[in-house]
């Protein structure tokens, strides 16, 4: 695959030195306002936007030094972008925050009053929709999200923007949290790769959450009485959703704990996966949102020097075999930039 030098430099401000994607998500929207409400007792609609933006500036501020990237919202994180470090490039969101629960489908949608245009001209390095995904969805509704994706490749492709898509696995019947879901995870998420892999969309770099739940793996924190796979059968697994892909992918931290994550990457290594970095959002930061909310600011930056350093640097420390994101592209160089 040919890349164009419009995507290659994009790529490259929010890749390292070593072509590893060390990214940082805090795109959330709905999912903030409802870690704030749980925090301070206050309705989700009723969080101030003012609380919001701070947050996203103190995440920003704090832990994008050590971050190849930030990946924020044009809605709340505009403010945010203008604090990370020199060295971070950025990511924006073009997607509207979940879903319309009345359509069946969780079909996506945009912002209205955004473009592909409007992010770059904000200061994006590139370009990221999240689409709920699911293999075992009717053909009339994956067509509608293939073709949805494809316009997007083509707006992204026109202003010479790197694409990224989050995929984002589900079934319409069941709970993803459980183990009914668990068995067909692995499926769902290595057909998904191996589908926005295809060239009509156009997509760049692929995020995705990791094919199995870690909680259903034996050995992991002490949960073999519910294991559902074996290490090495959880392995075969990252082995073949990693084999399915034909573009660069990066691992999202789908909400669970910073040591959960630790050990989802720990294993993919293990696995032989090809995986390019990661764009890792809650598990890195959402510990925070309780002390910002009853302890203010101050404290808020004092546990992100601490803790979320912390957090961030263990989640880099996995990804030293990594590999990195233009081995899958032709004339693939080196890049430029300092490393993280």
């Amino acid at each position: 695959m040919q890349l164009s030098d419009g995507k290659r430099k994009g790529l490259e401000a929010i890749a390292n030195s070593r072509g590893l994607i060390a990214a940082l998500a805090i795109d959330q929207r709905s999912a903030l306002r409802k870690l704030f409400s749980a925090a301070t007792g206050t309705p989700a609609d009723q969080v101030p936007r003012e609380a919001l933006e701070n947050y996203k500036e103190a995440v920003s501020r704090v832990l994008t030094p050590y971050a190849s990237a930030i990946l924020l919202d044009p809605e709340l994180g505009l403010p945010a972008a203008r604090q990370r470090a020199k060295t971070a490039g950025l990511l924006l969101a073009y997607e509207q925050t979940g879903y319309d629960k009345s359509v069946f489908g969780r079909l996506p949608r945009l912002l209205d009053d955004w473009s592909v245009q409007r992010l770059m001209a904000a200061g994006a390095n590139g370009i990221k929709t999240l689409l709920y995904y699911s293999t075992f969805s009717s053909s009339q509704i994956n067509e509608q999200k293939h073709a949805w994706v494809e316009r997007l490749g083509a707006e992204c492709a026109a202003e010479d923007a790197p694409y990224f898509l989050e995929l984002v696995a589900y079934h319409d019947e069941m709970d993803e949290k459980s183990r009914e879901f668990a068995k067909v995870k692995p499926e769902i998420v290595t057909r998904s790769m191996a589908e926005f892999s295809k060239p009509q969309y156009r997509v760049d770099v692929l995020k995705v959450g990791v094919p199995v739940n870690m909680a259903f793996v034996a050995g992991v924190k002490n949960n073999g009485a519910d294991a559902l796979y074996t290490r090495e059968e959880a392995k075969e697994h990252f082995r073949h959703a990693s084999d399915a892909a034909k573009k660069p992918f990066i691992y999202l931290s789908e909400g669970v704990s910073n040591e959960t994550f630790g050990d989802a990457l720990e294993l993919a290594a293990e696995a032989g996966s090809r995986f390019s970095g990661v764009l890792c959002g809650r598990a890195t930061w959402k510990d925070g949102v309780p002390i910002f909310a009853k302890r203010g600011l101050h404290a808020l930056e004092d546990w992100l020097h601490s803790e979320g350093v912390g957090n961030i640097q263990r989640v880099n420390a996995r990804l030293e075999k990594g590999t990195p994101w233009f081995t899958r592209f032709e004339s693939g160089t080196k890049t430029s930039r300092l490393s993280q």
